[in-house]
């Protein structure tokens, strides 16, 4: 059952007071009435109103002298104008400072009944959106709290994301589905759903299923028993008992084996795990959330991934939005990188330019935030001033599709085996990924880890990618 409104109506006229608070009554709402501006005044200062029905010609003060009081006291309040035949001008000129809606002298009570419909559809739309605002600033805080990153951003499809994490978070076991190209946010989406579900004071566990051998895939995923195999010196928990009462994510689910997705799918239909050298089973209460950056659907269609394993996941789905989709957040975005590596590389940068924030955001970001966020840490080490300028970004914005290098810049060298010409840029980003990790090890001296610092990716994430360029 819908919450009732509490309307004020102001107006000298009884006659006009005493018809609209009997019709609002019948109707259940909470009517407040006054026929002095100072009495209305008085009356919002110590209750709760949703709606003003304010009269344009009053005593002690006009209409819009009210509405503009009443809007410097509580910009949530709604004001409705009651216009005589001769005040429309008025009318107007109170919209435009705020008012909602207004009905005519004399009036029916239909017209009473359109206002208050139309304002009320607008008060809910503004809570709701409120709500969602509200939902993202404490989502954001609680990430920043537990794992250091936030999910930023004030785009309609940054709402829209948020409000379906919402939705699934509160369904408590449901499977999850995120897809989205790379660089969007997808393990960040995960962890905002566990921290909105009540699994959010149990563990929050990520699996790269890009990085686990098929020969380890049981012990990792349901544990061993000690002497199960050569090596086994001791009992060890599975990744399921692990996340037991919390959330399980699964990133890069679409590089799993088939022989792996069909024990995967056992799992996650009976909820029982079995060690590797027992014969008990144990039950698992775990939230599985997978992700993906390609089409599992299509790969379900190539016979590269089980379609029964596809529908158990992708009972809801949650597509991340590209940059691309989003790019009014790209300023928000920026602002924050700017202050972390700000704080990290060269606390002499306060800010960025217009004209470097009008070059980010004609930008088309292949490699979405991961690629922002990579290109402000860069700029912020080159900045020797305190702001950031459109020469300290390695791309700038040409003609349509197109870039050149920015005076005060060096060109990126093409790699070995380039097809392009010295005049031609190169947009091929496996080579310059490849030309990237070479550079790194180099000036790592050949240490991974140090390499995938600098690269800003994990070590698991640059072993991967040595390995797909043959780079062992």
């Amino acid at each position: 059952m819908e919450s009732k409104l509490s309307v004020l109506i102001v107006d000298d006229e009884s006659r006009v007071v005493d018809e609209i608070k009997e019709f609002l009554r019948n109707k259940k709402y909470k009517v407040f009435s006054a026929s002095l501006p100072s009495q209305a005044l008085n009356l919002l200062k110590d209750n709760h109103i949703d709606i003003v029905i304010l009269d344009v010609r009053l005593p002690e003060m006009s209409g819009l002298e009210v509405l503009e009081k009443i809007k410097a006291q509580n910009q949530n309040i709604e004001v409705i104008m009651i216009s005589g035949h001769g005040d429309m001008n008025t009318v107007i000129e109170a919209m435009r400072r705020g008012a909602t809606d207004y009905f005519a002298k004399p009036f029916r009570l239909v017209d009473i009944q359109s206002a208050i419909t139309r304002t009320r559809r607008f008060i809910d739309l503004n809570r709701k959106l409120k709500a969602m605002e509200t939902g993202l600033d404490r989502l954001s805080k609680q990430l920043l709290e537990n794992i250091g990153s936030q999910l930023l951003g004030k785009s309609k499809a940054m709402k829209h994301l948020t409000a379906l994490m919402a939705k699934v978070a509160h369904t408590d076991d449901t499977s999850v589905l995120i897809l989205g190209e790379s660089g969007t946010g997808k393990e960040l989406v995960a962890h905002g759903i566990h921290y909105m579900s009540e699994r959010n004071k149990n563990t929050f566990y990520s699996v790269n299923c890009s990085a686990i051998p098929e020969s380890l895939f049981e012990s990792e995923f349901f544990g061993h028993k000690k002497g199960a195999f050569t090596g086994a010196t001791e009992d060890k928990k599975g990744w399921f008992e692990i996340a037991d009462g919390g959330t399980l994510f699964l990133d890069e689910i679409s590089d799993m084996p088939m022989g792996q997705q069909a024990k995967l799918l056992r799992v996650l239909e009976e909820r029982k795990v079995s060690k590797v050298g027992s014969r008990e089973t144990v039950s698992v209460d775990v939230r599985v959330i997978a992700a993906s950056n390609k089409n599992l659907e299509s790969l379900t269609r190539e016979n590269k991934f089980r379609l029964d394993l596809f529908h158990r996941l992708s009972i809801f789905v949650i597509e991340v939005p590209s940059l691309r989709e989003r790019m009014e957040d790209v300023p928000i975005l920026t602002d924050y990188f700017l202050k972390m590596y700000a704080t990290k590389h060269n606390d002499n940068v306060k800010g960025i330019s217009q004209e470097a924030i009008n070059l980010l955001s004609r930008h088309n970001f292949p490699g979405n935030i991961r690629e922002l966020r990579n290109m402000i840490q860069r700029a912020v080490i080159m900045c020797e001033g305190n702001t950031l300028l459109p020469e300290h970004f390695t791309l700038s914005r040409k003609t349509d599709n197109s870039f050149e290098t920015p005076a005060g810049t060096t060109p990126l060298p093409e790699p070995s085996g380039s097809n392009a010409s010295p005049d031609d840029e190169n947009f091929d980003l496996e080579s310059n990924e490849k030309r990237l990790i070479i550079k790194a090890m180099e000036k790592a001296g050949g240490n991974k880890a140090k390499a995938a610092s600098l690269l800003n990716i994990t070590w698991q994430a640059l072993n991967r990618r040595m390995k797909k360029f043959g780079l062992e």
